[in-house]
């Protein structure tokens, strides 16, 4: 029963980690990549939809994000949508494509996304204390419930205390590469 519990706590933690990992590749680091506009949210057809539900994107140049809608009546909600997505880029619509060139970051601006790298890496980490904190619960319920004794139960709290320590540490680790991605001139 504890080594089930112990299992589903690795399982949340590393949940917890791709989360922050796939947050991460949504911060501009001043070169083009689809994925910044992964978070990006269109009104079309009635409803709030994610932009790679609704067209193709890519980066045919290390500068430029091309985005061809499958509709081309909605190439204006697209455009509309990243420029108010707070991403700092200006979409010009061709016909049915769009083209969102990426301008070079200033350092002002370098320093603000690191700062939300650091909001994003203290919610990570915060998730896996929650998973610490619920997990800790559990075992003292089982010991409690006679069902692990005592040793038992300082074993798996020891082990839990080292999953939180590993998991945390890939979070800053994730943290310190992409903070140097996004200094990177």
């Amino acid at each position: 029963m504890a080594g089930e519990t112990m299992r589903e706590a690795s399982a949340s933690m590393d949940k917890a980690v791709d989360a922050i990992r796939r947050e991460f590749t949504t911060v501009r680091t001043g070169k083009a990549t689809p994925a910044i506009l992964e978070m990006v949210r269109v009104e079309a057809y009635g409803t709030m939809m994610a932009l790679n539900q609704l067209g193709n994107i890519s980066a045919p140049e290390p500068q430029l994000i091309v985005v061809q809608p499958y509709d081309a009546s909605i190439a204006g909600s697209v455009a509309s949508a990243i420029q108010s997505a707070d991403l700092g880029l200006n979409p010009s619509v061709d016909g049915n494509i769009i083209r969102v060139p990426i301008p070079p970051l200033t350092e002002e601006r370098r320093k603000d996304m690191v700062k939300v790298l650091h909001r994003m890496a203290e919610e990570g980490r915060v998730s896996v204390r929650h998973v610490r904190h619920g997990t800790k619960k559990s075992l003292e319920t089982l010991q409690g419930n006679g069902e692990i004794g005592e040793d038992e139960l300082h074993r798996r709290l020891h082990e839990l205390q080292d999953l939180t320590d590993q998991h945390v540490s890939a979070i800053d680790s994730l943290l310190k590469k992409k903070e140097a991605e996004v200094m990177e001139v």
